[in-house]
């Protein structure tokens, strides 16, 4: 029996809800979420059953759910952005709910909007949240090791929460043929960003934040030893008292979907066995299969 799959997707529908929603169209006879102009046709997202469905065969006992990517909606206003995250919350909460000995309920913060960090910590105070999902990037203004996150880091590490931080869009217009938007982009993206928690001392200074990497930490496990020989060689810009790459390494998480045997015992070098766990990432092709699209 596997305990836990720390990743794994839902997208919540309800159909009320996303009808007072600006740029949000449920197409209910297709089955089809279309979020600003483009099309989300995953049918398996919206399917909670068939979820549990793929748990049971494949004797996994619970599983952490959080939004997609596409459901990110980095485009957004400030005030739509709220109002967004409090539906996808919501909603997702409700799921877990309703299922709570098989689901939890990832509490998900647009960090594209600082500002609103404050109203969001109220509304997870209200809800049996297992964990926080982070985009790695996605925007422009998603930078990890910037100060305006310290509130977030310092709220994040009283509450000793779980953060599971996933990929957003790339945006590199070089890797748009090919797909290599997700094969290359998403692992680039979860780098960078553990990169930058990494030299800014985020994980030795917030050590009570149960930092867990998508993609079995993108880039980053093959990358953090020449960011370690960065330090030991006084490269400009590197912080001499920062804890060692290598060393701050040992505090993240990050699921196993390495797509190469050689990748996933990188990975368990540079994490530590221990910390690298199951992770599935229903329903998406890129993830352990099983997905019906139908």
């Amino acid at each position: 029996m596997i305990e836990l799959d720390v990743h794994a997707h839902l997208a919540p529908i309800n159909p009320s809800g996303l009808a007072k929603l600006t740029g949000v169209e449920w197409r209910a006879q297709e089955e089809t979420l279309v979020l600003d102009g483009h099309r989300l046709g995953i049918k398996d997202l919206f399917h909670v059953s068939r979820l549990l469905e793929r748990m049971d065969k494949h004797e996994v006992r619970r599983a952490l759910v959080s939004i997609p990517p596409p459901l990110y909606r980095q485009n957004l206003s400030c005030e739509d952005a709220l109002a967004w995250a409090r539906y996808v919350n919501g909603e997702m909460l409700a799921i877990a709910s309703a299922n709570a000995a098989r689901l939890g309920a990832m509490f998900y913060i647009p960090l594209e909007f600082p500002s609103l960090f404050e109203e969001l910590q109220a509304d997870f105070i209200n809800g049996a949240w297992e964990g926080v999902a982070l985009a790695a990037g996605g925007h422009p203004g998603i930078v990890y090791s910037n100060a305006e996150y310290e509130p977030l880091w310092t709220w994040l590490n009283s509450k000793e929460i779980f953060v599971f931080m996933h990929p957003g869009r790339c945006g590199d217009a070089r890797l748009t043929p090919f797909y290599l938007d997700n094969l290359i982009g998403n692992p680039m993206e979860t780098g960078v960003a553990a990169a930058h928690l990494v030299m800014a001392a985020i994980p030795s200074r917030y050590p009570d934040i149960r930092f867990c990497l998508a993609h079995a930490g993108g880039t980053f496990p093959s990358l953090v030893g020449r960011m370690q020989r960065g330090l030991d060689t006084s490269r400009p810009g590197v912080d001499l008292q920062m804890e060692p790459p290598l060393q701050a390494a040992r505090r993240f998480y990050c699921d196993g979907l390495a797509h190469h045997p050689a990748a996933l015992e990188l990975a368990e070098k540079v994490f530590g066995s221990s910390h690298v766990l199951y992770g599935s990432d229903w329903p998406f092709p890129m993830g352990l299969g099983d997905c019906k699209n139908g």
